[in-house]
């Protein structure tokens, strides 16, 4: 039965509090201790005094993170916010979700979770009209929910599912393979897996998977993840018997990918190196749809552009790439020159047709699915949908509800329809079944919410930065919104690793405005809103761009008098905590709270931990001279402006997180604490049992959230009252 949605006005038009009812005692923060550790780089001295924080394990670490973490408590204790707050998000999350179905040896597979389940379950059916049943539920695989499924992979004849889990939010996964008419695991069990999804071969034998080594005792979530290796494992045989596949004892950084086409004649390897925006690409052939032990054929190994393959008609490959076309094109290549080649033959350089040229409008994604290809674009950092047939030619495109984010169209070359999700600011993924030969989009599921869209309105705006570079902003807000300049508005941001941040429903960003406040999202540079050029554009030594862009939609925010510098606050995780931090060093008197979280605080050290070294392709190295001057320039851990007065400020972080280890956020909140910025709150929220946030179970989610949205509206002044039932 459809939700109605929910009567807010008991909490929409709630008053701003009287600015006597916001002081605070200033906090008793623990006491941190510093030692005296100086690492030099290129002849320049840095003090790091809290080094002994960056080792998770030790008894002194884990007692300043409960120290910590109740100081926060106490804080949160006295904001009235933080139950009303709470309540409306978990009322906001409770509604049905769905994932992107896809296909898989004649039956349906998606996710759904029914509201408030800890985690999504994995249903399947014959049709789309037949009773699905359960086909894998993590929710049973721990008491807690902090198992996730990390990814769910079906054989070719759909009888067998790979499926990996991940504990605790770690990025370490286990793979283990369902039988799906019994629901019973086979024995075989996959370890160190990192990074890596699994592939079948489609005679069901086995599949292809990337792992590292076992980490050393002690460095298991802090540890550098380098030297991937690529397997292959044949069921009913233990991992120690797995086939290595590729690797490259010569270079650290290389990691490997895998699909095999939809003939079962090939299997494209995927090679990546730091953040993956450009790769190398080989070719393993398969005999019969079998894997027969053999080293991959290299095609490409200049990581010079992108190359992701999306069809192989006989011996024609066509991929998806930005070699020659900054914004993206589609092209092919004959195989026939590169397989074969005799022992010791020079590798022979690609020649590339254009089969879909480059456009003003950047390429973020294709596919191939019954004959046509998908090929999604940005414009202005809203989805847009074209088809084209198997020749290249225009067919047509598919009409979008409005100014939003489209993803999925996956599938296979023989398929007759697929699927995709459409989301905006306000309204929540609906997901449609498109039939390829006609074009026809049907409604496959849409989410009953109690968030009544039909409430609020959006807008893209554009603003121009500070070297009139100009770029979208995403306003959303309840109807009728007055610009007097007191209006509570949380402004978030990303800016890199060329990650477009396109307008999509989120509950945080549904919470805010049903609070009665204003929620922004800003396409900064260093994305991949518009293609290459505008990610390189916020990367390595012009990394300030994307702080001087978020600076820039800050500001124009408040000369519209859509808020005000008490009013506003800004947030963003992992690159976005690095941006958080950076911004709030740089202009402190711009912002009236800051939420830092999962952020990459010290850029001297970054690339010492488990997978850093990847982001050097976005960010630059300290072992570089000239970069080195650049990063020390902005890094929120080294920059925090003692004798300025600092908005009151949130880290957030988690203690199993091991993509951005914690450490990061440790070591900034205690120089924080310790630096003269005023007595606005300085506290550190560290989640336990939680990582980097993927697979992050629902409780967790409402609890992080909610304290998150508690402490911006307890410092901008905003009172929230408790929902209606």
């Amino acid at each position: 039965m459809p939700l109605k949605p929910l009567l807010l006005l008991a909490f929409i038009g709630a008053a701003a509090l009287p600015a006597a009812a916001q002081s605070t005692q200033p906090l008793s923060y623990p006491a941190t201790r510093t030692v005296d550790h100086v690492d030099t780089y290129h002849g320049t001295r840095v003090p790091d005094p809290f080094r002994w924080l960056e080792d998770d394990n030790a008894a002194d670490t884990q007692a300043w993170v409960q120290a910590q973490n109740a100081v926060t408590e106490k804080a949160f204790a006295a904001m009235p916010q933080r139950q009303p707050v709470r309540q409306l998000y978990t009322q906001l999350f409770n509604f049905e979700r769905f994932g992107v179905p896809f296909k898989e040896g004649g039956r349906y597979f998606w996710t759904r979770n029914d509201g408030l389940q800890q985690q999504a379950v994995l249903f399947t059916a014959t049709s789309l009209t037949a009773q699905p049943t359960v086909a894998l539920d993590p929710n049973l695989l721990s008491r807690d929910g902090t198992v996730a499924l990390t990814g769910t992979v079906p054989s070719r004849d759909g009888k067998l599912l790979a499926y990996g889990t991940a504990s605790a939010g770690s990025d370490w996964q286990t793979w283990r393979v369902r039988d799906l008419a019994s629901g019973i695991d086979l024995p075989d069990t996959i370890e160190w897996v990192k990074f890596s999804s699994a592939t079948w071969t489609p005679d069901g034998r086995g599949f292809f998977y990337s792992r590292y080594d076992a980490p050393a005792p002690g460095a298991k979530l802090s540890g550098a993840n380098v030297f991937q290796k690529l397997y292959y494992h044949r069921l009913g045989t233990p991992q120690s018997a797995d086939v290595l596949v590729a690797d490259n004892p010569a270079d650290k950084e290389w990691g490997f990918g895998t699909r095999v086409s939809d003939d079962g004649s090939m299997v494209f390897v995927n090679v990546w190196k730091g953040s993956g925006r450009r790769n190398g690409l080989m070719l393993l052939p398969l005999k019969d749809g079998a894997f027969v032990p053999a080293r991959p054929q290299p095609l490409t190994l200049d990581f010079d552009a992108q190359y992701i393959p999306l069809a192989l008609e006989g011996q024609r490959l066509v991929l998806r790439t930005d070699n020659g076309a900054p914004n993206g094109r589609l092209v092919s290549v004959d195989l026939a020159r590169h397989l074969n080649l005799p022992a010791g033959s020079p590798a022979v350089a690609p020649q590339w047709q254009t089969v879909v040229a480059e456009t003003s409008d950047a390429m973020v994604g294709a596919t191939a699915v019954g004959g046509r290809y998908f090929v999604r674009y940005l414009r202005d950092a809203s989805t847009l949908v074209r088809v084209h047939a198997a020749d290249g030619k225009p067919v047509r495109d598919v009409a979008l509800p409005g100014v939003g984010t489209a993803s999925g169209f996956g599938g296979r070359w023989g398929d007759d329809e697929t699927f995709f999700s459409y989301t905006s600011l306000i309204t929540p993924a609906d997901i449609y079944r498109l039939n390829v030969a006609t074009g026809e989009v049907s409604l496959f599921r849409r989410p009953a919410t109690a968030f009544d869209p039909t409430q609020y309105e959006t807008r893209r705006a554009f603003v121009t930065s500070k070297d009139g570079t100009r770029f979208p902003v995403f306003i959303g807000h309840r109807k009728g919104l007055k610009l007097d300049g007191g209006n509570p508005t949380l402004l978030y941001g990303y800016g890199g690793f060329n990650v477009p941040n396109t307008p999509a429903y989120n509950i945080t960003a549904a919470t805010w405005m049903a609070m009665g406040g204003v929620y922004v999202s800003a396409s900064i540079r260093g994305g991949g809103e518009y293609g290459r050029a505008w990610h390189e554009a916020g990367t390595k030594l012009k990394k300030q761009n994307v702080f001087d862009d978020f600076i820039a939609a800050a500001e124009w925010l408040i000369s519209e008098k859509i808020t005000s510098p008490s009013k506003l606050a800004i947030n963003g995780g992992s690159n976005g905590g690095l941006l958080v931090g950076a911004v709030v060093n740089q202009r402190p008197e711009l912002f009236g709270a800051a939420v830092p979280a999962v952020g990459v605080m010290d850029m001297l050290r970054f690339h010492k931990f488990t997978i850093g070294w990847a982001w050097v392709s976005d960010y630059g190295s300290s072992d570089d001279p000239e970069q080195f001057k650049a990063l020390k320039a902005y890094s929120p851990l080294h920059n925090i402006a003692a004798g300025k007065t600092y908005p009151p400020v949130l880290v957030m972080t988690a203690d199993h997180d091991d993509r951005v280890v914690p450490a990061h956020s440790f070591k900034y909140a205690a120089a924080l604490q310790a630096a003269d910025t005023g007595p606005a709150q300085k506290i550190i929220r560290i989640e336990t049992k939680a990582g980097h946030g993927a697979g992050k179970p629902t409780s967790k989610i409402i609890e992080e959230r909610g304290d998150m949205l508690t402490f911006i509206a307890y410092h901008l002044g905003l009172a929230v009252k408790a929902p209606a039932p």
